[in-house]
């Protein structure tokens, strides 16, 4: 008996001690991470058999919200880097050459940043992965810089959105906050 009651109390103690020892979960993050493809959907095409190749792109960013703030020249400030988005820098893979800018941009993963004024944002190329933020951006990194025309919109968008859209000749990887709208231009 006395062999049970200390088997049993030994084996508490290690659930409890295990219980314990175990990791918390993350916070819901203020600014949750998304994923923009092209073509849209990809993956909904490719679990419905709709889809035969691999995507052309894929954007990995985070989604600030305006909250009533000052976007544009408040909390993003004009002719600072920005790292599009929040928390990690905004991630792009190409699945295959692409051009942009004039330039060619080889298949492979990218970090994305962005210097935005009133009326162009100058989006960088960056081949060094894996940033938080723009903190240790280095510009020798860089593949392309382009200037990229600002729109203003009617409508005030809440969330950072960033999506593909097809075009003729490609691809435009769209970037939407507060009053604003800029298109990044991809040729493949």
């Amino acid at each position: 008996m006395f062999k049970i009651k200390s088997f049993c109390i030994a084996l508490s103690v290690l659930f409890a001690t295990f219980s314990f020892a175990q990791s918390k979960p993350t916070e819901l993050d203020k600014s949750p991470m998304d994923a923009s493809y092209l073509p849209a959907n990809y993956p909904l095409l490719k679990l419905n058999g709709k889809a035969k190749d691999q995507p052309i792109a894929r954007l990995l960013y985070s989604r600030p919200q305006k909250n009533g703030r000052v976007i544009f020249d408040g909390i993003v400030k004009y002719n600072e880097m920005w790292r599009l988005g929040a928390n990690e820098a905004t991630e792009v893979e190409f699945f295959k050459a692409v051009k942009i800018g004039g330039k060619s941009v080889a298949k492979g993963k990218y970090t994305l940043y962005c210097i935005p004024n009133a009326d162009k944002w100058t989006l960088i190329i960056n081949k060094d992965n894996f940033s938080w933020g723009n903190f240790n951006y280095d510009a020798k990194k860089d593949v392309v810089h382009v200037d990229c025309k600002v729109e203003k919109t009617t409508e005030i968008t809440e969330s950072f959105t960033a999506y593909f859209d097809e075009v003729k000749t490609g691809a435009a990887l769209n970037f939407m906050w507060d009053n604003v709208k800029v298109q990044l231009p991809i040729i493949f």
